[in-house]
């Protein structure tokens, strides 16, 4: 871990003090994502290359990061600039409009990646830093599979104004559980609508593996039935990304805004078994999406009525929400009467308020299960460990504080 943040803060440092384009942290971010995403994509490339006959990435040659990043002493200053910036035959020009008739679907992935990030730096030396302090990863020898997510962590604290209001990073003990108590099966669909870094849909990834996955086909199966949902354009990348590195070779991850689906549309096919998520809370809504559900602007609230309608009967949902949701009068009242009414809400889970460390707020899990009405409820609050007043950035919550919880 103290590695990794060293490289953060190096990263961070290069692209403050030494390059003028980037103006702020969410400017550095989006950078780190599509460099990120080129690090990751042809890492795994050379991984299926050794082990699938004939498999040949769908990023032509010159761009593959092996081939110009790699090399500590490999092109630097305008010469690199030029190579990713030039405006028909650079880099972001060429992935833009990427063509693999082989891959069509891979290739897609790219171009909406390409289509919806930008480069900012405007020094092909502090470009040429930045690189080679990212070769500092080795995802494919790295034996701890969630890497990705510690270095997202990393990020968000390192810079923590990039993010929106509302919009906290889950700390990898509270997607576990989540996972665990929903238990996701094989050939289940598992849909995350807000679904950031994918840090929810790695979780049941690993769930569905470690426990059922014993073939090719079964693993074909379990990449066919993770679904995620991501309108900001950083986490888009970041959380394609990390589904990429967790071996899912052409995630079903969509660019949208989840809070404009049609209610009314959503129907059979696109219900899902498993709904896990920790949607914003207070975060800033599209016009009309309001009158979409009901007459309310709270986005954590008019989440609840959409994943109540993603799931199928039967399903199972675990998300994340700020206290006051659903309690309350008026249009709240409503909401909890369509919870109380339509699902069996099982448990409820209070945080202690530093759980999503840098940011201090009041959160409760709730887990419920769509086809029944609620009959009781469970109430748990899980408390600080003896001793600790507080998570912090070297003091995080950890899956095993929950064992008494889960006897």
């Amino acid at each position: 871990m103290s590695n990794i943040s060293s490289i953060v803060k190096n990263v961070r440092n290069i692209m403050r003090d030494e390059d003028p384009g980037i103006s702020g942290d969410a400017q550095r971010l989006e950078q780190l994502g599509w460099m990120l995403f080129l690090k990751i994509l042809d890492e795994k490339d050379q991984e299926l290359e050794l082990i699938r006959d004939r498999y040949s990435s769908v990023i032509p040659e010159k761009f593959q990061w092996r081939n110009w990043a790699v090399d500590a002493e490999g092109i630097t200053g305008d010469e690199l600039l030029l190579f990713v910036t030039h405006p028909t035959e650079g880099l972001f020009a060429q992935l833009k409009e990427l063509d693999a008739p082989r891959a069509k679907a891979r290739a897609g992935i790219v171009r909406e990646v390409f289509g919806s990030v930008n480069n900012y730096m405007k020094s092909g030396f502090a470009m040429r830093k930045v690189i080679n302090q990212l070769n500092g990863f080795d995802f494919n020898k790295s034996e701890d599979r969630h890497i990705f997510g510690t270095i997202y962590e990393s990020i968000l604290i390192e810079l923590r104004d990039a993010g929106n209001k509302g919009e906290f990073y889950t700390p990898r003990a509270i997607t576990q559980l989540m996972t665990q108590m929903t238990a996701p099966r094989l050939g289940e669909k598992v849909l995350d609508p807000a679904a950031g870094t994918g840090g929810f849909l790695t979780a049941a990834i690993d769930f569905v593996r470690d426990a059922e996955v014993h073939t090719l086909d079964d693993e074909a199966v379990l990449q066919k039935s993770i679904h995620g949902w991501e309108y900001k354009p950083v986490p888009y990348v970041l959380g394609l990304t990390n589904l990429i590195l967790h071996g899912v070779d052409v995630p079903d991850w969509h660019y949208r805004d989840s809070l404009k689906t049609e209610y009314n549309t959503i129907g059979p096919k696109q219900q899902v078994e498993v709904v896990l998520a920790n949607p914003p809370f207070g975060a800033g809504i599209a016009e009309g999406v309001e009158t979409n559900f009901l007459r309310c602007r709270e986005s954590a609230d008019l989440f609840v009525i959409l994943m109540i309608q993603l799931l199928k009967p039967g399903g199972r949902c675990a998300i994340v929400l700020p206290d006051g949701c659903i309690t309350g009068d008026g249009y709240k009242t409503r909401i909890r009467e369509k919870l109380l009414t339509d699902c069996n809400l099982h448990t409820i889970v209070r945080l202690p308020q530093s759980t999503f460390h840098p940011a201090t707020v009041s959160t409760n899990l709730l887990f419920f299960e769509k086809g029944t009405p609620t009959k009781e409820i469970w109430y748990y609050e899980h408390r600080l460990p003896e001793g600790q007043k507080s998570y912090s950035k070297t003091k995080v919550i950890q899956f095993a504080e929950f064992e008494p919880m889960m006897q």
